[in-house]
């Protein structure tokens, strides 16, 4: 039963660590990243669809995103998304593609990036600490209904903080690479 928890608890905690690096990624940094496009949205054929799934993204180089629809129509509607999107980016549509141009960054922006990288950061630590307050509440129900005695009791308790401590030492150390990242000139 306290090994399934364990597993449970693991597993979820990953998720909210993997999903702070999903977040890092969409954060723009000097370096052109096909990942800064993710979140974009473009109005094809009657709905909303994500930019990845009706074009071909490439980086040609470290300071520019190459823009393929696989629909040569839908090129004004990329074009259009691109410019409404929070990157800062203006796109330049040239015959079948859309180019874009990563400026470099200046110091008080990767100061602003820095700090939404730190926010971004501890609503992953909130959540895994939201993860970690369900097991104790599983092991006090535990606990209370006789399942498990005092003494696992504290043990399984420890073992769920250490958890919860290897985990907010995994989204630490992806906010310290995605720091350097961003304040690299």
């Amino acid at each position: 039963m306290l090994p399934q928890l364990y597993k449970d608890l693991e597993e979820r905690m990953k998720k909210a660590v993997e999903n702070a690096r999903a977040e890092f990624t969409s954060i723009r940094t000097g370096r052109a990243n096909a990942a800064l496009l993710d979140h974009i949205m473009i109005e094809a054929y009657g709905s909303e669809m994500p930019l990845k799934h009706i074009a071909n993204i490439s980086v040609p180089d470290a300071r520019s995103l190459l823009v393929q629809p696989h629909d040569k129509s839908l090129i004004g509607d990329v074009r259009k998304a691109i410019e409404k999107s929070d990157l800062g980016i203006t796109p330049n549509v040239d015959g079948n593609v859309v180019r874009l141009g990563i400026p470099a960054l200046n110091e008080e922006r990767r100061k602003d990036l820095v700090k939404i990288v730190h926010k971004r950061a501890e609503e992953g630590r909130v959540a895994i600490r939201n993860i970690r307050r369900d097991g104790h509440d599983h092991l006090k129900t535990m606990h209370k209904d006789s399942k498990v005695s005092e003494d696992e009791f504290r043990r399984a308790n420890d073992q769920v903080q250490k958890l919860t401590d290897r985990f907010i030492g995994d989204v630490d150390a992806l906010v310290q690479g995605k720091e350097k990242e961003i304040m690299e000139v």
